[in-house]
C-alpha cells in the first residue's frame, strides 16, 4: 500500500531527493563542482543511492498492492509502472534531441552538442535508430538508467513469485542471477547499426537489480537490517576510508608496487573468457555492479542508518524541506535533472567557465529542479478542485471505530487501500 504524504518515511525522500541532485550536478559535463559529489569520494556515487531507494521505495508501493489486491493485479500494476518509465524514456530522449539541435542552431559554442551525446547517429540512420530506440536496442549512454529500471521493474512479478514459496526465495534467485551475470554477462545490445562495433547497456539490468532488490526486500521486510555491532560499524568506516583514498587521493600512485597490483588486477578481471576476441572488464566497474561498489554502498547505509535512528525528524526540519520534495517526484525530477544538465551546460559555454561561474550556475540549476518538484507538487495536489470541510462520522461509525481501535482491529477509513 502506497505511503500518504503524512505517513511517508522521510529517509526515502530525502535520499532519493538528493540522488537526483547529485545525478544533475554529475551529468554538467567539466563541471568544477562534480569534483565534490559523492562519487569522488569513494567506489560507489548516487546511482547506487538511486536504484537501492528506487526499490525500496517499490516494495512499499507495489509491495502493498501484491499483498491487498493479490499477484495478478500488483503485476499489472508494475507493468503500467513499467509502460510509464518506458513512455518517460522516450519523451526525454526527443526533448534532449531537440535542445541539442536548438542549441547548435540558435548558440555559438564550439560544441556540437548532438555529437556531444553521440546522437548523431540517430540523424543519420533515423530509420534504423527509430526502431532501435523503441524496442530498446539502440541506447545513447546518457539515457540509459530508464531502460535498466524497466527491465528491474519487469523482474518483480518473478522475485514474488518466489517470495511466495518463501520470502528469501526471491532475494536468492537475484544473487543467483547477479553471480550467473558475473561469469556469463548477459549484456544488452545499444547499438543497432551493422556498421558499428558491438556496445553493451552501460547499465547491466541483471547485475543492478541485486540492489534494488535489496532495497525493495528490506522494504518488504524480508531483509533485515544488521543490529548494531561496533565491530561491524569499523569495518564499514574502514572500507569508506580505503574509498577516499582510492579515488580522491590516487593510492595506485603511492608506490611502484601498488602500480604493479594495480596492474595485475587489471589482467585478472579483464580477460577474454568468451573467445570472441574482447576483453571485458568483471570487476570493480560500475556497468556490472561489482562487489566492491555494492559493499561500499551498503558500508555507507548501514552507518547512515544507525546515526539516524530516532532521529529521522531531521530530515523533515525546513532546511530538508526542498530535498523532500525533490524526492517525493521521483520520475519528473530525474527526467528535468538529466534535462537540466544539458542546458546548463550549453548556457555554461556561453561564459568562460571561470570557477565561479561555474558554481553560481550549479547553484540556480538546483534552485530551478527544486522549483520545478514544488511546481509537480503543486499541480499534484489538484489546487482547483474546491476544498471540501472534512465531514464528522455518524455517531454509529464514531462507536464502530473507538470500539474497533480498543480490541486493536481499527475500521478502515472509507476509500482506504485496507
Amino acid at each position: 500500500m502506497a505511503q500518504s504524504v503524512l505517513h511517508r518515511d522521510p529517509r526515502v525522500d530525502f535520499f532519493r531527493g538528493a540522488a537526483f541532485i547529485i545525478i544533475l550536478i554529475a551529468h554538467i559535463p567539466s563541471n568544477w563542482v562534480a569534483q565534490w559529489i559523492p562519487a569522488r569520494f569513494g567506489f560507489s556515487d548516487a546511482t547506487e543511492m538511486f536504484v537501492f531507494m528506487s526499490g525500496f521505495a517499490a516494495g512499499i508501493a507495489f509491495g502493498g498492492t501484491y499483498r491487498t489486491a493479490g499477484f495478478w493485479l500488483g503485476t499489472a500494476r508494475i507493468y503500467f509502472r513499467a509502460w510509464q518509465v518506458y513512455v518517460a524514456n522516450l519523451l526525454l530522449f526527443f526533448f534532449v534531441l531537440v535542445l541539442m539541435l536548438a542549441a547548435n542552431a540558435w548558440l555559438y559554442a564550439d560544441t556540437d552538442y548532438v555529437t556531444q551525446l553521440a546522437l548523431n547517429y540517430f540523424l543519420d540512420d533515423t530509420g534504423r535508430a527509430l526502431l532501435g530506440l523503441f524496442s530498446m536496442t539502440y541506447v545513447p549512454n546518457f539515457f540509459d538508467i530508464l531502460p535498466m529500471y524497466i527491465v528491474v521493474l519487469l523482474m518483480v512479478p518473478v522475485f514474488m513469485a518466489l517470495s511466495r514459496i518463501h520470502p528469501l526465495a526471491g532475494y536468492a534467485g537475484c544473487l543467483v542471477l547477479y553471480a550467473a551475470n558475473y561469469v556469463f554477462i548477459f549484456e544488452l545490445p545499444a547499438e543497432v547499426s551493422p556498421d558499428r562495433d558491438f556496445r553493451a547497456w552501460f547499465f547491466n539490468p541483471f547485475a543492478w537489480q541485486l540492489l534494488f532488490f535489496t532495497g525493495f526486500a528490506m522494504s518488504m521486510g524480508y531483509l533485515k537490517l544488521p543490529r548494531f555491532r561496533w565491530w561491524l560499524a569499523a569495518l564499514c568506516l574502514a572500507l569508506i576510508a580505503v574509498g577516499v583514498v582510492y579515488s580522491r587521493y590516487g593510492l595506485w600512485s603511492w608506490s611502484d608496487t601498488l602500480s604493479d597490483l594495480r596492474g595485475q588486477l587489471v589482467d585478472l578481471r579483464c580477460q577474454n573468457w568468451r573467445g570472441d576476441g574482447a576483453d571485458r572488464c568483471y570487476f570493480w566497474t560500475k556497468s556490472n555492479l561489482d562487489v566492491v561498489r555494492i559493499l561500499h554502498f551498503l558500508a555507507i547505509a548501514y552507518l547512515v542508518v544507525w546515526a539516524l535512528k530516532g532521529h529521522e525528524r531531521v530530515l523533515t526540519m525546513g532546511w530538508a524541506q526542498p530535498i523532500l520534495q525533490c524526492g517525493r517526484q521521483s520520475l519528473p525530477v530525474f527526467m528535468f535533472s538529466m534535462i537540466l544538465s544539458r542546458v546548463y551546460n550549453v548556457l555554461m559555454d556561453q561564459t568562460e567557465r571561470t570557477t565561479w561561474e561555474e558554481i553560481a550556475f550549479n547553484v540556480v540549476a538546483v534552485a530551478n529542479l527544486i522549483a520545478i518538484a514544488y511546481l509537480l507538487g503543486w499541480l499534484k495536489s489538484n489546487p482547483w478542485r474546491p476544498h471540501k470541510p472534512a465531514r464528522t462520522p455518524a455517531p454509529e461509525a464514531q462507536g464502530q471505530a473507538q470500539g474497533g481501535a480498543r480490541w486493536g482491529n481499527a475500521v478502515p477509513a472509507p476509500g482506504s487501500a485496507e
